[in-house]
């Protein structure tokens, strides 16, 4: 469009209106983004940010919550719990693969309005279950289940604002959603312990407390065994918090023709965004059930085959499916063919995939290396109980935080210096960190006094969650630059979801090294993945004669 088509343009006042259809919106048109896209794009944008918080706090609370579970007595052996947090990583991974394609098939203001309802399930469910300690473990892993909704919103989110904003603005705008979406992470970590130790839903009839069978703790240190603790206040918080934000996604959002030509009444989206997530709930649910070992499933798979199988499964049925998902599917599938599309999917693993992961990861991580030493008992090195061990509970949320308040910031200075010049440093310091980080791991494993490599064990943990916060911003730029305005949302939303499985693998992988008494490996093992990424990046992006040089 020329400059004097600019200036003459008119925008009709019923083409832009809140809480319903825009009809026109042309966000790289300086006079229409000055007048009236930037308050559109920003208010969409704030309402956002504490919807995806929330759906944040709601997918990985049950690493919290199961540490309190075993605090309080629940009758579950740690492998039993470990299936919460397996299901609720799993599915949520699972749950973006469909969660891309909604805003296209059913608008961003539907989309965003009805997942921020269904969280409220998994929220209600689990304040109701968590009363008693005599629920039955399947009452729990269905929870769990549904808990990954908060996981899928993600890529519904990130593909409804890439819509939005200008290329040369995204990087920030999409850092802003992820990094202070992110928060929700570390707000669990910190609210979820504080609100069980106060009954403030007993006026509800919300059940009675109960009492710690082993210590406990929360940011401002540790909570003696004997404390009245109220553990179903971390489902009932979230609902609670929830209640106006679905309120304002319904009333201050809206969808846009040009994203989603065709969304149909709000019955009939709402019916589509449900079809999407029951198809990444039913091949999650198989999967689970060839992976889990018994009594919860077959345990025929290992994790990476079952992945593999349950994001197959998941594409493929998409791709078949008749009628309105089938044939917006078909159309997004575009996005498999461009070389780029699996490039940044490695790239995201990079930063968000470690981001998700060592959120996952940590606290075991430190209850596990720290709480215990090593000490000799009749010639025998065996591993007993640290009466100077750290609380995980503590300071677990201190590097999540890290990661998502430089996430903003980080897409800023992509903006400014180009999205992979910045990855490919991040990356450098996440291979030097992840080294660092094994080598102490190594140290405090074998120490009989763990408690004295916790300090640079702790920084070097920042320090990679403080890269892969940054790298989250860079990496979204990238995107945004490469792909138009059609790919660049199913784009976001591919690549969230296959990083996000770092929040399955991550965990496992350091688990099992620890297991058998060697963390380091995994670290070592992550920092030569990092290395194989500044590879790939400098290939595509950086190098003389790069497909799309720095973009």
């Amino acid at each position: 469009m020329s400059q004097s088509d600019t200036e003459d343009r008119q925008y009709a006042p019923g083409e832009v209106s809140r809480g319903r259809m825009i009809e026109v919106w042309e966000p790289e048109d300086e006079q229409f983004w000055e007048s009236k896209g930037k308050q559109i794009a920003n208010r969409n944008l704030w309402i956002s940010i504490p919807n995806l918080l929330c759906a944040f706090a709601i997918w990985l609370m049950w690493g919290m919550i199961t540490v309190q579970m075993i605090n309080l007595g629940f009758p579950f052996t740690s492998g039993e719990l470990f299936t919460l947090t397996a299901i609720a990583g799993l599915t949520g991974a699972t749950l973006r693969i469909p969660a891309s394609f909604m805003i296209r098939i059913a608008g961003g203001r539907n989309t965003i309005f009805l997942t921020s309802v269904m969280l409220m399930i998994p929220a209600i469910g689990a304040g109701l279950a968590l009363q008693s300690t005599e629920t039955p473990l399947w009452v729990f892993q269905l929870l769990a289940l549904l808990s990954g909704i908060g996981g899928g919103n993600f890529a519904a989110s990130m593909s409804n604002i890439s819509t939005f904003y200008p290329k040369k603005q995204q990087g920030l705008a999409l850092g802003m959603n992820a990094g202070l979406g992110n928060f929700g992470v570390t707000t669990m970590q910190i609210l979820i312990p504080t609100v069980m130790t106060m009954g403030i839903f007993t006026w509800l009839g919300a059940g009675d407390p109960m009492s710690l069978v082993r210590d406990s703790g929360t940011l401002i240190g540790r909570i003696p065994a004997g404390t009245d603790t109220w553990i179903q206040n971390a489902g009932f918080v979230w609902a609670l918090i929830l209640l106006p934000l679905v309120i304002a996604a319904w009333f201050g959002m809206n969808n846009l023709r040009t994203v989603t030509p065709n969304p149909g009444p709000a019955p009939v989206a709402f019916g589509s965004v449900t079809g999407l997530y029951l198809i990444g709930f039913f091949t999650s649910i198989v999967g689970l059930y060839l992976y889990l070992p018994a009594p919860t499933g077959l345990g025929v798979l290992n994790m990476w085959v079952a992945m593999l199988l349950i994001m197959g499964s998941t594409l493929l049925i998409m791709r078949i499916m008749p009628g309105r998902i089938g044939d917006n599917s078909k159309r997004q599938f575009a996005i498999f063919s461009d070389k780029h599309t699996w490039s940044m999917t490695v790239l995201y693993i990079l930063t968000f995939g470690s981001f998700i992961g060592f959120s996952m990861a940590l606290p075991l991580s430190i209850t596990v290396i720290f709480g215990f030493s090593s000490v000799e008992v009749d010639g025998v090195m065996q591993r007993v109980p640290n009466p100077e061990a750290p609380s995980a509970l503590t300071y677990a949320w201190i590097g999540p935080f890290v990661g998502a308040l430089i996430r903003p910031p980080g897409g800023w200075l992509s903006d400014k210096l180009g999205g992979s010049i910045v990855t490919q440093w991040i990356a450098g310091v996440m291979v030097v960190a992840s080294i660092g980080a094994g080598y102490v791991m190594m140290l405090a494993y074998q120490s009989p006094t763990p408690e004295q490599y916790f300090f640079p064990f702790l920084v070097l943990f920042i320090i990679v969650f403080a890269a892969t916060g940054i790298g989250n911003g860079s990496t979204f730029r990238t995107i945004g630059v490469i792909f138009d305005r059609e790919k660049a949302g199913p784009v976001l939303g591919w690549t969230s979801a296959v990083a996000a499985y770092g929040a399955f693998v991550a965990p496992i992988v350091i688990g099992e090294q620890i297991e058998g008494g060697t963390p380091h490996y995994a670290m070592y093992g992550f920092a030569v993945f990092y290395a194989l990424c500044m590879v790939l990046n400098w290939w595509f992006y950086l190098r003389r004669g790069a497909y799309i040089k720095n973009p």
